[in-house]
């Protein structure tokens, strides 16, 4: 059984940059209140005229199978990663795949919000083990602007979160202890509704889903429970950190370069300290980019690369926390 090993990464964020001073000017805040708060600076919000999840995400695996020496044909498989699909179906994976120009090849699209990716990566890898495919597309993509609430209602979420793309592309390696060593991946329902979007869903009398019900969108918006996610969150990043590195006889001082999902510095200050992980042992990018959900870890992991900051025989540790709730770690021998 062969391991699945990434062979390239890539990224794609839109043009528009928007920074703390410009959201100031939409909701009563302001950079020193969002940066003490969050640690963003900036963030990328897509342009309606131009930017897709599927072409972001067509423009990132682009860049990914040049870095890989490939080119599209060579994919067989795509697995998607994202919490807002360009339509409510179908979803973005087989939009991506005819961006990309492909046929027949199977299509997955994973709703798992911020540990969607590793839950991607995962399944690619799955299918990499057992021998069934032999190229594997795993993206993670997001469109979030369109859904936040641009006022000083939704201040504490819509200052959070941004737009852009990230992918890897998977292929089986024949040595031993290479690619993606392992990866854990939780659930718990009991929280679902602590971060969500309650609309379009479908258990809804007919008359709440007519369009003269639904003029009112606060439901289309995100809401969230800021304090309990980041309580949560801290508890459950060092967990599944730790579960990775038990499952393959590893310890922290192992790792070198761990890459959490872009929730909030705060967050990954925090698990760097309890961790006792060093500052040039952890990826972050959130102040440029803000909270990418889906394609937060494969933006990082494709900037860290391209940074010369993961190297050939780097252990790479990937953990992820958000939504659903949902958290999930992998380890890579890059």
């Amino acid at each position: 059984m062969n391991n699945s090993k990434i062979v390239g990464v890539g990224h794609h964020v839109p043009e528009r940059v928007v920074t703390n001073d410009e959201v100031s000017k939409m909701m009563d805040t302001s950079d020193e209140w969002i940066t003490e708060r969050t640690g963003i600076k900036e963030r990328r919000w897509f342009n309606p005229d131009t930017d897709t999840v599927a072409n972001m995400a067509a423009k990132a695996t682009k860049v990914a199978l040049e870095r890989a020496n490939l080119v599209a044909e060579d994919i067989d498989c795509i697995v998607f990663a994202t919490i807002t699909p360009d339509y409510f179906f179908p979803g973005s994976g087989v939009l991506l795949q005819r961006e990309l120009g492909l046929k027949n090849i199977p299509a997955f699209d994973i709703r798992n919000a911020c540990s969607g990716f590793i839950y991607a990566l995962s399944m690619g890898d799955q299918y990499i083990k057992t021998g069934m495919y032999k190229t594997i597309l795993v993206i993670g993509a997001e469109i979030q602007s369109s859904v936040l609430d641009q006022t000083t209602r939704g201040r504490a979420v819509s200052v959070i979160f941004g737009d852009g793309a990230g992918a890897v592309i998977l292929q089986p390696t024949e040595e031993k202890n290479k690619g993606v060593l392992s990866t854990h991946l939780h659930s718990d329902g009991n929280f679902a509704e602590e971060l969500y979007v309650k609309d379009p869903g479908s258990s809804r009398p007919n008359a709440e889903r007519q369009p003269e019900q639904i003029l009112d969108t606060t439901d289309f918006k995100v809401v969230m429970n800021g304090k309990n996610v980041f309580k949560h969150a801290v508890v459950r990043f060092p967990e599944v950190i730790g579960e990775a590195l038990k499952a393959n006889n590893l310890e922290t001082t192992d790792i070198d370069l761990l890459i959490p999902h872009q929730a909030n510095l705060r967050i990954s200050m925090y698990v760097q300290k309890q961790l006792g992980l060093k500052d040039d042992q952890v990826f972050n990018n959130i102040v440029r980019y803000g909270n990418t959900t889906a394609a937060s870890i494969p933006i990082c992991m494709s900037e860290a690369w391209a940074e010369g900051r993961i190297k050939e025989n780097d252990l790479v540790c990937l953990a992820a926390f958000g939504s659903g709730f949902t958290w999930a770690s992998a380890l890579i021998r890059w």
